[in-house]
């Protein structure tokens, strides 16, 4: 496992497209691009930190963009308002 000095070592920058809008709006998730060698945890603990929102689950894939996690938020914590505070709209 990679120890990062920083959160902002493992997340680089939120992913937006249409579908990832779509994921926001109707399931309450957002996707950000993150470091390759981050892991769940590791991805999980950075975003609970940074946004102070719970999380219930974290997805993975690799692409030719790069790694990118798509993070459910729990109902308490909107994705939408989230993704206002990092300038997804």
């Amino acid at each position: 496992m990679v120890e990062y000095e920083s959160i902002y070592k493992i997340i680089l920058h939120p992913y937006v497209t249409e579908k990832t809008m779509i994921l926001m709006e109707e399931e309450n998730k957002l996707e950000f691009v993150v470091d390759l060698k981050a892991n769940k945890k590791q991805i999980k603990d950075a975003i609970e930190e940074l946004f102070e929102a719970k999380i219930i689950k974290v997805n993975t894939r690799i692409d030719k963009r790069g790694k990118r996690a798509t993070v459910k938020f729990s109902e308490e914590h909107s994705a939408e308002e989230i993704g206002m505070r990092v300038g997804v709209f």
